[in-house]
């Protein structure tokens, strides 16, 4: 089997993040398990030590170059740190030179935080997963398999675990990137960088059950709720539409085991001057759109809309400032503007048997967009749903709204968050 290369380039979706990068917003996400225990820091540097071989495109730090960014595989793990309130703090230059991810511990809770160009959700859940059972192992004197997501940190990483696998599917035809703007929720916003979170806990089953009443996913049914409390915040008077950001996992298309990102997303939403929508009619309309965009013939396409350009012999030979610039006009045009947020469901997760009943809860965080500042993404395990609401506004006028019409439909809701700042 080969050896991982000490440094590789960034796949096709990782490009963008470092071109859009601000002194004071990165793209950044969250994942973390709680456990019935409190962590021991000391065992968790040594678990993150044992798992960091397997993890050759993780492990790494981000590099200019005279024509593109590039990852180095660290010559040492990240120390663990404690965890704060406030997630997803700022990763500065400095900081992703050093390690493109964090370790965190917080009492019962391991926390890991990610840049984006180096996984998506689902492969850094591949990370928890095994960080955590590596972890317990060494706490507890206990083998756990090597199944449900969990890795063999005994084992060398395979080579498909690290490819593009964007340049393995992309279509002979690329799908025009033209589509309406979305209306953006305003309002004051946090001055010192603080993220305000909420946390929604629900019964999944009873989540389920209420969505197939409605005739669609989990995924649709919380999108159609989220965008009536979008149009409930929209000025009479806008013409842009109210739409919603779905990512999906492209894994479960084209049978890819990458751990790099591999995921693209889709918009679903409506024109709310066209008149109110029911429930009913928005659950339609985004099931309707969701089914008509994600098939392996029309993500093919949308892959070939990124990949094509740069394999263009100017982009090749243009400078690195000079695809910047290009980069991140891309990303005003036909990027953020398309969306009011996001809604990431990383769906039913599974955890072996051995390390079930030490895990409390999961949870999955994304942050503000650069130019929209509320997110919503969404974990399930253990016959529970985690819904993290974030925000860098002041108001939780969305959060409220959407809570509320949950509640309204019969859902029993907990909700948590970190306003009481440490």
């Amino acid at each position: 089997m080969p050896e991982p290369k000490k440094w590789m380039r960034l796949d096709n979706a990782a490009k963008i993040f470092p071109a859009v990068k601000r002194r004071d917003w990165s793209n950044v996400f969250r994942l973390s398990a709680t456990l019935t225990q409190p962590i021991d820091p000391l065992l968790l540097q040594e678990a993150v030590r044992l798992v960091a071989p397997r993890f050759p495109s993780m492990l790494v730090s981000l590099h200019r170059g005279l024509f593109w960014y590039y990852l180095e595989q660290v010559p040492e793990p990240p120390r663990v740190r404690p965890d704060s309130s406030c997630p997803l703090v700022h990763m500065t230059s400095r900081e992703l030179e050093t390690c493109a991810l964090r370790v965190l511990y917080f009492r019962n809770r391991i926390a890991v935080e990610f840049f984006h160009s180096i996984t998506d959700g689902n492969g850094g859940l591949v990370f928890l997963k095994t960080l955590t059972a590596a972890y317990v192992s060494l706490r507890d004197g206990i083998s756990i398999p090597p199944e449900e997501g969990v890795l063999d940190w005994h084992m060398p990483p395979d080579p498909a675990e690290w490819e593009d696998s964007f340049l393995k599917v992309a279509g002979q035809v690329s799908m025009s990137r033209r589509e309406e703007n979305a209306f953006r929720i305003q309002g004051p916003r946090e001055q010192d960088g603080f993220l305000h979170l909420t946390v929604a806990t629900v019964s999944s089953e009873a989540l389920r059950t209420l969505a197939k009443a409605h005739g669609v996913t989990i995924t649709a049914f919380l999108a159609a709720v989220m965008l009536q409390a979008i149009m409930e915040l929209r000025p009479r008077r806008s013409h842009r539409w109210a739409k919603v950001t779905i990512p999906v996992d492209l894994r479960r298309l084209f049978e890819s085991r990458t751990l790099r990102n591999f995921a693209l997303t889709v918009n679903v939403g409506v024109d709310p001057r066209l008149g109110a929508y029911s429930l009913d009619e928005l659950c339609s309309v985004v099931q309707g759109q969701l089914a008509m965009q994600v098939t392996p013939q029309q993500m093919a396409a949308r892959v070939a809309a990124n990949v094509n350009p740069e394999q263009a012999l100017m982009m090749k030979v243009a400078p690195l400032p000079l695809k910047n610039l290009a980069m991140r006009l891309a990303y005003r045009t036909v990027g953020e503007c398309k969306g009011t947020l996001n809604i990431s469901n990383l769906g039913l997760t599974r955890l072996p048997r051995e390390l079930a009943p030490h895990v409390a809860c999961l949870d999955f965080i994304i942050g503000p967009q650069l130019t929209y500042f509320n997110n919503c993404s969404v974990i399930s395990w253990g016959g529970l749903t985690r819904i993290n609401l974030i925000r860098s506004l002041r108001q939780p006028e969305l959060e409220r709204r959407f809570l509320t019409k949950l509640v309204a439909l019969g859902l029993e809701v907990t909700v948590d968050s970190n306003q009481g700042r440490e």
